[in-house]
């Protein structure tokens, strides 16, 4: 499953959470401009990614973001770039979820955009890839 397709079954499976909820009921499966560029983006940086999660240099974190996990499974001269890679893509996550609760109407519920992603992104991850639980990194 690609990156893009994760992205859409994650925002519909998030519609219906929040569809549940007593306090909001919201659209978000929108595809405004914005987060079109960011799924984009992120599709695009998943290829330079992959490896680094095969690896367990990165892993899938509980926040919704994703985290160098074991730095020392990557050369000291790559390090600096695997770091910015690793920040582009967590700004990407969070302005998604950002964006995803502003194209709502509803910017209070980002917080729960990211804890839906979170579980999804975990529960998406591929064989081997590490993740992060209540208890610590797992490998799936």
């Amino acid at each position: 499953m690609t990156i893009l397709n994760t992205l859409r079954v994650a925002v519909g499976v998030l519609c219906l959470s929040l569809a549940g909820l007593a306090f909001a009921q919201g659209n978000l499966e929108i595809n405004t401009p914005a987060i079109s560029a960011l799924q984009q983006a992120m599709q695009q940086r998943h290829a330079q990614l992959a490896p680094m999660y095969g690896s367990g240099a990165v892993g899938l974190a509980r926040d919704g973001t994703v985290a160098v996990r074991d730095a020392s499974s990557v050369p000291l001269a790559q390090r600096g770039q695997l770091n910015a890679l690793i920040a582009a893509e967590n700004a990407d996550r969070a302005a998604l979820y950002r964006e995803i609760a502003r194209a709502n109407g509803h910017p209070e519920w980002e917080a729960e955009v990211r804890t839906t992603f979170a579980k999804r992104w975990v529960e998406r991850a591929q064989s081997g890839w590490w993740v992060q639980g209540a208890g610590g990194w797992t490998r799936k």
